[in-house]
């Protein structure tokens, strides 16, 4: 059984949430549910974006002292 929630919302963000739910053929219920299910889920339970994982490796094989001197260097610090 689900729980109630009340909320406060714009009211023209209302008139747009129902007519965004209509044309997709959803409650504004379910789209608050599915909203509020993906932010609040467990971050280890999902993989890392795609961006994220290309960053990791983008400095493997670095020296982190190195940069850090190279980035003093560069802005003056």
């Amino acid at each position: 059984m689900a729980a109630k929630l009340t909320l406060s919302v714009d009211p023209n963000v209302v008139v747009a949430a129902k007519r965004y739910a209509a044309a997709s053929g959803r409650s504004v219920s379910e789209l608050v549910e599915t909203y509020l299910a993906a932010i609040t889920a467990v971050a280890t339970a999902q993989a890392p974006p795609p961006q994220l994982a290309r960053w990791r490796g983008s400095m493997s094989g670095v020296d982190i002292e190195d940069h850090k001197a190279w980035l003093a260097e560069k802005y003056g610090k």
